[in-house]
């Protein structure tokens, strides 16, 4: 029987590897495949959940003798650290793995260095295979752990004329309960949901994570997060009612930015000093507006309903655009249809200076 290439194995790993989104935070997700000297898969693995055994830790159990002198394909650097686990590097030239084939360096210092652990042994090591493929499926965490701060999705939604309530107030409901089901499935692969006080007040959303089979809560539930500069949320809001973590950010603990109003850099960084990889922006229209305007919004993620309003709020205000040539471009990288509506995947353009 032919065996299997490491360019397939790798494309294998990858997807075993977004198996772990929305359980692995403050951990990257990562998938790895063992061939024997043959080249045929003799193990499979995937990080589920944080402190539970590596990808290659699983792979490895599963292919027992047979990893000896054989190839671990794996979607990221292993790591080359004790924490709540052992360090996989060591894991692997104990197994007597020959080849190790990895997608994605780890720019974690913390954990990098498994690469040199394994040259090291005396393990040959490439990396630099299926890398696009991989940083996609895993492009919050590589994201935040570059830079310092998490990977921020802007989410709205709107009519057909980006009406995000009517004339009189009403939003409920702009989309359809396809739309609204895809919303809770986002909300479940981030860390966190992050509003402005204005949206509490307004709506009272709770901000919850449900499953999509029977709308229960889901075991796992982002941080709710309040952007108040004043600390005006309720007592009484049910982002306060024990469902999932709650924090009221306010100026006076965050630090305050020259307008007064909470310091989004400084919130971001805070966040990322919780465990927070990934946020999802959800309201309102000004706070997506100033995070547009700072550049700090990663990928916006629109629902569009076939419908017209003609009039009412718009889905964002105030991002800082005052002429058509400061227009905040973007890419279209997905269109999907959820039930009636659209769902448009974009990633804004950085601009240069």
């Amino acid at each position: 029987m032919a065996g299997v290439s490491v360019d397939e194995a790798m494309r294998r790993a990858v997807e075993l590897a977004a198996r772990g989104l929305g359980t692995t935070s403050p951990n990257p997700v990562v998938g790895c495949v063992l061939l024997d000297a043959d080249g045929q898969i003799v193990g499979e693995g995937f990080h589920v959940y944080a402190g539970g055994p590596h990808a290659e830790i699983v792979a490895l159990a599963q292919a027992g003798e047979r990893a000896r002198g054989g190839t671990a394909v794996v979607t990221l650097e292993p790591c080359d650290h004790t924490g709540r686990t052992g360090p996989c590097s060591t894991a692997l030239v104990q197994a007597g793995v020959a080849r190790v084939v990895i997608a994605v360096p780890d720019p974690n210092p913390v954990a990098a260095g498994g690469a040199a652990t394994l040259r090291a042994a005396g393990v040959q090591v490439d990396i630099g295979v299926g890398t696009s493929e991989a940083e996609a499926g895993n492009v919050a965490w590589l994201t935040s752990m570059r830079r310092g701060w998490p990977y921020v999705i802007w989410k709205y939604a709107a009519t057909l004329d980006g009406r995000s309530a009517a004339a009189d107030g009403t939003s409920m409901w702009i989309t359809s309960e396809a739309a609204r089901m895809d919303v809770h499935a986002l909300r479940g692969t981030v860390d966190a949901v992050i509003v402005g006080v204005g949206t509490v007040l307004a709506d009272d959303p709770r901000l919850t994570a449900r499953n999509l089979r029977d709308g229960s809560l889901a075991i796992r539930q982002p941080l709710r997060v309040v952007v108040d500069s004043a600390g005006r949320t309720p007592a009484g809001a049910r982002v306060r009612d024990g469902a999932s973590r709650t924090w009221v950010a306010t100026a006076a603990e965050v630090g305050a930015g020259p307008d007064g109003r909470v310091d989004l850099p400084a919130l971001l960084a805070a966040l990322h000093g919780r465990g927070v990889r990934a946020v999802l922006l959800e309201g309102g229209p000004r706070l997506a507006g100033a995070f547009l305007a700072a550049g700090l919004v990663d990928k916006i993620v629109g629902y569009v309903a076939p419908g017209l309003l003609g009039a009412g709020p718009t889905a964002l205000v105030d991002a800082g655009v005052t002429t058509i040539a400061e227009a905040i471009d973007c890419e279209f990288v997905d269109v999907t249809q959820i039930g009636p509506d659209l769902r448009i995947t974009a990633l804004p353009q950085k601009r240069e200076g």
